[in-house]
């Protein structure tokens, strides 16, 4: 709902009084919830719903069966509320409702009756009774007027309804009900104003829409940064775990390769520093997968805001890009820190700060790779099968568990897309490449 806010303004007046119209300003900083989260109520939900359209600002609502799941209550405090704010901000609403509640149904200000596919009656909701008395049907006192209208038009309940005496009764379809109304004053008046054409002289070029958003680019961008950023404080948990998680490994891997246990004067030496360097690369690429499901869980929010033009795709999908770099220079942070000198890479300054580097850009490739997986499957089960084999594709043919000579000609090409192959010999030119190295590669001449 704080998606519009204005430069300046934590938010627009237009949605503070739609939080408030609605009834919704007592719960404007509760979180929605799901089935594993407590939010806010059933009725709240579908009142926000109708808040992020009224916000856009959009002048014409079609809302189908929206009280669905809700109780009778609960439909006319909804009702209620837009009925207030059309009025207030003069909008258009279409609501179908089904068997609504007599004070619910009060609200209304037209009806549109609908049946076999015919509009029976269309025009002010005071003179439906009438018309249908001039037809022959009166409603009873005790009958809600909406369960009336419901009935009188079934084959089964119209008959209860007839009240000419004198004449004999015979069911009367929706399409003999629709030709009466075309003859009922309010059916010709409406008839007059469709038969009208259209005034443009009386139409100001300002009342057109000329953009497709409600803001501009720069807006919709910050709105974006503002709502992801809040998500990541909310998820806040699952960073702290992936740090923990990457420290106590670090510490795990810092002691099965230490430093006093390694040595640097004989190729087997140079393959354990080889496989703790892919376990490393390893790690960072396994962290970023916590981006599945974090994806997953946003997906039906942006299909709808998407689809409603509420942004466009670009908007929403460089704040999860950037908010995140901060987060990958922490945990690589972490492990880089701890392992590199424990485990004695090349002691230079200048090898420490690649080697983080390439980390850095392995655990963004890793994130980017696993959100792209997630935006392709749309389903938790779908995503988590695809991301386990694109990393089980990556590690094959990344170059440590098969050599390039050992690889096949027909899987050739996979080695040379996989980014962990580039990760990786970039990590090992990086580190064999040292003064520390000469050694082994002078032994390796003079044999």
């Amino acid at each position: 709902m704080k998606a519009v806010a204005t430069e300046g303004q934590e938010a627009s007046v237009i949605t503070d009084y739609i939080l408030k119209i609605l009834g919704l300003d007592v719960c404007a900083d509760t979180m929605v919830g799901n089935e594993m989260l407590r939010g806010i109520s059933g009725g709240q939900r579908k009142r926000v719903t109708t808040g992020e359209m009224l916000v856009g600002p959009a002048r014409a609502l079609f809302m189908d069966e929206i009280s669905t799941g809700l109780d009778s209550s609960t439909t006319f405090q909804i009702v209620n509320s837009l009925r207030q704010t059309v009025h207030i901000l003069n909008g258009t609403a279409v609501i179908s409702l089904l068997q609504p509640a007599p004070e619910t149904y009060d609200l209304f200000d037209d009806i549109i009756l609908l049946s076999d596919g015919v509009i029976v009656y269309q025009g002010p909701r005071e003179h439906v009774v009438s018309f249908f008395e001039s037809m022959g049907f009166r409603c009873p006192e005790r009958k809600g007027v909406a369960d009336f209208l419901q009935e009188v038009t079934s084959r089964k309940d119209q008959m209860q309804y007839w009240v000419r005496k004198d004449q004999p009764y015979r069911f009367i379809t929706a399409n003999e009900f629709a030709e009466a109304f075309q003859s009922f004053h309010v059916g010709m008046k409406l008839g007059d104003e469709l038969g009208t054409p259209f005034d443009k002289t009386k139409s100001h070029p300002a009342a057109l829409t000329t953009q497709k958003y409600g803001v501009g680019k720069w807006e919709l961008l910050k709105a974006c940064i503002a709502r992801e950023f809040l998500l990541m404080k909310r998820n806040s948990f699952v960073y702290i775990f992936k740090c923990m998680q990457l420290t106590v490994m670090a510490l795990i891997t810092m002691t099965l390769f230490f430093r006093t246990e390694m040595h640097k004067d004989s190729v087997q030496g140079g393959r354990i520093y080889m496989g703790a360097l892919f376990f490393g690369m390893t790690m960072i690429m396994f962290n970023g997968m916590s981006e599945l499901s974090m994806t997953i869980s946003k997906l039906p929010v942006f299909y709808k805001q998407r689809d409603l033009l509420f942004f466009p795709s670009w908007t929403y999908a460089l704040p999860s890009w950037i908010l995140k770099i901060p987060i990958t220079f922490l945990e690589v942070s972490i492990w880089v820190f701890i392992t590199y000198y424990v485990i004695g890479f090349d002691p230079n300054a200048e090898r420490f700060f690649r080697q983080y580097l390439i980390l850095v850009l392995t655990n963004q490739m890793a994130s980017g790779l696993f959100r792209s997986i997630a935006a392709i499957g749309r389903n938790m089960i779908v995503a988590n099968t695809f991301g386990s084999f694109a990393l089980l594709v990556l590690f094959a043919l990344g170059g440590f568990v098969l050599s390039r000579e050992d690889i096949k000609g027909w899987w050739i090409w996979g080695y040379w897309i996989s980014p962990m192959m580039y990760g990786q010999n970039a990590l090992m030119a990086n580190e064999f490449l040292g003064h520390q190295w000469n050694r082994v590669m002078l032994l390796k001449f003079q044999c």
